[in-house]
């Protein structure tokens, strides 16, 4: 009997440790840079979101920032609208629109807002961007960080991670912009009185931004965003995605550009690997739909180019759908097959939501009002006997003009309003009214003590010059009778 194994090791006196690694280290990846038509609407989109991202905080609107989400003083001014927290509800709306819209796409096309207008693509791109044009493209940034330290290779990594961390800190301010006003938060920086809470956001939010594009990149993709771990959820068969057409490709191998195809047994391919080379994740989508896959069509631009070099018909990797593909359709028999159940219920509770949040804007008051009761007085008999509840009404304009208000009580007879004039609030402001409505004494005691429902009745009153019509909102409350 042969005898093998740790025991006869340790009989023969070889004892060796194996460190078996539970972790695989990760691979760096150096993607390709590439030209064509989907890298153009890359960059479009790059351009169009981050010229977007970074103009819009100094847009004037009113002489004030057009878009401005104002913690400190509870508004959020968008152009010219002025919302309010208790327009919570649009936000709500807003997210749910988000969120059925982005069902729809990635039913229809897949992961494309990842591979063109997500934030952590886009800034990845830009990163890359500036990568290859301080350390060349892949294979020079490959002997790069393969090559030992000199004063050459530390400029060249030193200048990229100096310029990455001021576009991360350009970025982190330009965020915290969109929640203080961008010129004052200009001069506060200029004159180092930054206040603490910007001072971290603009920190955190271009650290994650230098981290996130410079150096974690695919992993977010991979690891972090929960999208790409529920995309296989909404996809079906007639979903658009990145597909590798196997039939026409295999076998594949390397040949010369006059070769017989047919004598030598081999497809389209030409096995270049150059699809995983210029991957932002590493993949290799030959080998079929894949959850790393973002969509960005860098390799269906890069296969295009080989096959015109090669005097083949473009579209060996493409934007298809698993049934296009095996069923050979056409387009306008998948654009046919794109209209399915699961489409057409998501395109319609997306518009209804989108015309009812419509509908609610248009019909939006011009003006908020909250009744609040004087919790230290609830009622008290005055002069000649009369009964008196005080209140505060909190007013807020939401208009861009200053308006003008009356202020009508009911709900018992001869019930009064103790304000001696309408109320004036500034464009964009909220002002609280304190007053006392009053009751005779006859009415309080046929009314009896106690609780009694009433109502104001708040009327916008038209004075400015843009034809603003009046308004009218009723609140309801309650008046308090004592024993």
């Amino acid at each position: 009997m042969n005898d093998s194994g740790p025991s006869a090791a340790a009989a023969t006196g070889d004892v060796r440790e194996q460190v078996v690694s539970l972790y695989q280290k990760q691979r760096k990846i150096y993607p390709r840079a590439v030209s064509g038509w989907f890298a153009g609407w890359r960059w479009a989109l790059v351009w169009a979101t981050q010229l977007l991202f970074y103009g819009l905080p100094w847009l004037e609107w009113n002489a004030r920032q057009a878009v401005l989400f104002d913690l400190g003083a509870r508004r959020f001014y968008i152009f010219g609208l002025v919302l309010y927290p208790q327009d919570f509800i649009y936000l709500t709306a807003l997210l749910v629109i988000s969120a059925y819209a982005l069902f729809l796409f990635t039913a229809v096309a897949g992961r494309l807002w990842c591979g063109f207008a997500c934030p952590q693509t886009v800034y990845t791109e830009i990163f890359l961007w500036i990568e290859r044009v301080l350390e060349g493209d892949r294979n020079r940034r490959m002997k790069l960080d393969a090559a030992p330290w000199s004063l050459g290779k530390l400029a060249r990594k030193g200048g990229k991670q100096v310029i990455w961390v001021a576009l991360g800190l350009w970025t982190g301010f330009t965020f915290v912009g969109y929640f203080t006003p961008i010129k004052q938060l200009a001069a506060s920086v200029v004159s180092f009185g930054l206040g603490p809470w910007e001072t971290f956001w603009t920190l955190f939010y271009g650290f994650a931004t230098y981290g996130n594009a410079g150096f974690l990149r695919e992993q977010v993709c991979k690891y972090m965003c929960p999208y790409a771990r529920f995309q296989s959820a909404m996809f079906d068969r007639d979903t658009l995605i990145i597909s590798y057409d196997e039939e026409r490709g295999e076998p594949r191998g390397t040949r010369g550009r006059k070769t017989d195809l047919k004598a030598a047994n081999l497809g389209h391919c030409i096995d270049c690997g150059l699809c995983v080379d210029v991957c932002p994740t590493g993949i290799d989508i030959r080998r079929g739909l894949q959850y790393e896959c973002i969509s960005c069509a860098a390799c269906v631009d890069v296969c295009n180019g080989v096959m015109e070099k090669m005097q083949y018909p473009r579209g060996l990797i493409r934007f298809d759908t698993q049934n296009g593909m095996q069923r050979h359709l056409t387009r306008a028999q998948e654009l046919v097959r794109m209209f399915r159940p699961r489409v057409l219920v998501y395109t319609s509770i997306l518009g209804l939501i989108v015309i009812a949040l419509g509908v609610s804007m248009a019909m939006r008051a011009p003006f908020k009002v909250d009744v609040v009761r004087d919790r230290g007085a609830l009622a008290r008999i005055v002069d000649d006997g009369w009964v008196e509840n005080v209140y505060r009404l909190q007013i807020m304009n939401t208009t861009e003009s200053v308006q003008r208000y009356r202020i009508v009580a009911a709900g018992l007879p001869s019930m009064a309003v103790d304000l001696k004039a309408e109320v004036l609030v500034e464009p964009a402001q909220a002002r609280w009214v304190p007053l006392a409505v009053r009751v005779p004494p006859e009415v309080a005691q046929q009314a009896g003590p106690g609780s009694h429902k009433m109502e104001f009745s708040i009327e916008r009153r038209a004075i400015d010059a843009e034809g603003q019509g009046s308004h009218t909102l009723v609140e309801k409350s309650t008046f308090m009778v004592p024993r």
